[in-house]
């Protein structure tokens, strides 16, 4: 039997692919879709500015500003693996032994909560 097999391919569906092509197809929902992208930049900056100011109103001698000069939904901390151990233990923030938080992640609710542990 010298029958040639061919390595399966699967195909990824194909809604999602056109809900962009529906998207960026239209120029008002292009306009709403950046809208509202802004709109989670914009929370994410303001939500590391927030976090920085009430470290430093917490007394932190750190040096915090690292946040607000990172970008995205996530943000390394400067915690060491020691640091990160007691957060989880003490606060039950979890995040990896590098100390990224997912910044999407914090809110008006545990804002206070995530800055106690980390001062």
């Amino acid at each position: 039997m010298s029958e040639t097999c061919l390595p399966e391919y699967s195909n990824p569906p194909i809604h999602g692919a056109r809900i962009v092509d529906t998207i960026l197809g239209d120029e008002e929902l292009t306009k709403e879709w950046k809208s509202e992208v802004a709109k989670m930049a914009n929370r994410l900056r303001d939500l590391r500015a927030d976090m920085v100011d009430r470290l430093a109103k917490l007394g932190s001698t750190h040096d915090w500003s690292h946040i607000t000069k990172q970008r995205g939904m996530f943000a390394y901390t400067g915690l060491t693996a020691e640091m990160v151990k007691e957060v989880i233990e003490k606060y039950h923030i979890y995040m990896p032994p590098d100390g990224r938080i997912s910044v999407a992640g914090v809110n008006s609710h545990n804002i206070d909560h995530v800055t106690n542990a980390f001062h």
